[in-house]
């Protein structure tokens, strides 16, 4: 089948025809009619398999008829939990376009709000954000949901991770009830679906691959090795197989730092993207990465689902991930769209148990290769496949969200509690009228003269002299 035969529009057909594609994948095959016919779309795919077009060609072609938004107005929002993401589908969305009269815009957070809030005033038809940023331009009344015909929910399992329950929530809150929703997602965990519950209305639920499997079109290596040796197995294979683009993911924004400080001494070209650069840093880098001007980019899981790079031939994991399904994301980021790729993991005897967990997670031993002069001085444990079924997470409870001033009720604030002295832990009266509690919390010593006479409760404040109790009391 090709996409001449789903129902699109010869403009968008076009677009695609120009980008190189020419045949649905199974999971466009599948999502496109079901978005098409208005339905609820619930879509489950591997990393790579074309899940942005699946949402987005069918969202164009539902666009292309209706009126024009108003001011401030939206006709189509999709969310995504990063920066990145959110540029990446934009993008997509931008391509697929632009033979039509759509207009697309993203918003995200890191850079000035004020040009964003100056985009928005005329009306977007598709505009791509993060929950954090959207909700701040709500708030400043710079984007309305009066026009809204299709809510999009990207990479729904991530945004749970990152924390953005409650943002979804309000968001959902202030959308109007009539609408289409499609919700896309590497799996369909508990949390998922308890989500869905509120928001999708009798959807088409799409699978196209078991969860948590990895790409045939990914040739995946454990190489073992020492701790310490890490960084220099990296500059050998980069530089004796003449790598030209690599990505590296670390566990931390540290060790992503450090990694390129030592690639650079080596003269390779290397960049880092992670939480705490800012965003023109992120897309400077993303960029150089792209066009070629940095060899090696050293990444952080926080951005491993927006990084999207045409035909990127090698992944190595240089720190394994703690949380296994990363591994299936890292991994995803090569072997794209129907091209190869390679996933290269570094495993020491510390990180063997990480190993064997994401092997029991993708169910299939990783191949080991030893690289000579890199054998490792600290054996590590041999893999035996654990076949034993993976018991589902208990969900998270979520944290309760930020109450803001304006929403805090009168009657929900706390009551004044009576100040308690601050010379005395315990300021109970025994029997006799005198302080029962030792005054510093520590062991119970016998009171002295001096320990009964009564402290201020304040620096400055007067002593009111002690009353010995009547007899009526």
């Amino acid at each position: 089948m090709s996409f001449s035969h789903l129902g699109l529009a010869p403009e968008i057909n076009q677009a695609v025809v120009e980008q190189g594609y020419d045949k649905p994948t199974p999971i466009q095959e599948q999502a496109i009619p079901a978005i098409l016919e208005g339905r609820d779309v619930m879509a489950a795919a591997q990393t790579g398999t074309g899940k942005t077009a699946g949402f987005t060609l069918p969202l164009l072609q539902k666009l292309i008829a209706g009126t024009k938004p108003r001011a401030n107005n939206v006709r189509a929002l999709i969310l995504t939990p990063t920066r990145e993401l959110a540029d990446q589908v934009w993008q997509s969305v931008s391509l697929y376009s632009k033979h039509l009269p759509i207009s697309s815009e993203v918003v995200y957070g890191g850079v000035k709000i004020n040009p964003q809030m100056m985009k928005l005033r005329k009306g977007i038809d598709v505009l791509v954000a993060t929950p954090g940023r959207l909700l701040d331009l709500y708030q400043q009344n710079a984007v309305k949901f009066d026009d809204l015909e299709v809510l999009v929910l990207d990479e729904a399992d991530r945004m749970l991770d990152m924390g953005f329950i409650h943002d979804i929530k309000r968001i959902i809150k202030v959308l109007p009830s009539r609408r289409q929703n499609l919700m896309f997602s590497a799996t369909f965990s508990e949390e998922i679906r308890a989500l869905a519950k509120g928001l999708i209305h009798d959807p088409v639920e799409i699978s196209v691959a078991p969860a948590n499997s990895t790409a045939k079109s990914v040739t995946q290596w454990v190489y073992p090795v020492d701790k310490s040796k890490r960084t220099s197995l990296l500059k050998h294979l980069v530089q004796t197989h003449d790598w030209q683009q690599v990505l590296v993911f670390t566990r931390t924004k540290h060790g992503a730092n450090r990694l390129v400080k030592d690639l650079e001494k080596d003269k390779i070209n290397a960049a880092a993207i992670h939480g705490n650069k800012s965003q023109s840093a992120r897309m400077k880098a993303l960029a150089g990465f792209k066009n070629g001007e940095v060899r090696v980019l050293v990444a952080t899981d926080i951005v491993a689902r927006g990084l999207d790079i045409q035909e990127l031939p090698h992944v190595v994991n240089f720190d394994l991930p703690n949380v296994y399904e990363d591994y299936v994301h890292r991994i995803g980021r090569t072997g794209r769209a129907g091209a190869t790729g390679e996933a290269i993991s570094f495993v020491t005897q510390e990180t063997a148990s990480d190993l064997f967990g994401i092997e029991r997670l993708i169910q299939q031993l990783v191949p080991r290769k030893v690289e000579p002069g890199f054998e490792p001085q600290l054996a590590v444990p041999e893999s035996k496949l654990d076949t034993r079924p993976i018991k589902p997470k208990k969900p998270k409870k979520p944290k309760k969200p930020k109450v803001t001033d304006a929403e805090q009720a009168p009657s929900a604030q706390p009551k004044n509690k009576p100040k308690q002295s601050s010379g005395s832990r315990n300021n109970k009266p025994s029997s006799n009228g005198k302080p029962a509690g030792n005054n510093n919390g520590n062991r119970r010593r016998r009171p002295s003269s001096s320990a009964n006479k009564p402290k201020s409760q304040h620096a400055g404040e007067k002593r009111t002299p002690r009353q010995k109790p009547t007899s009526g009391n």
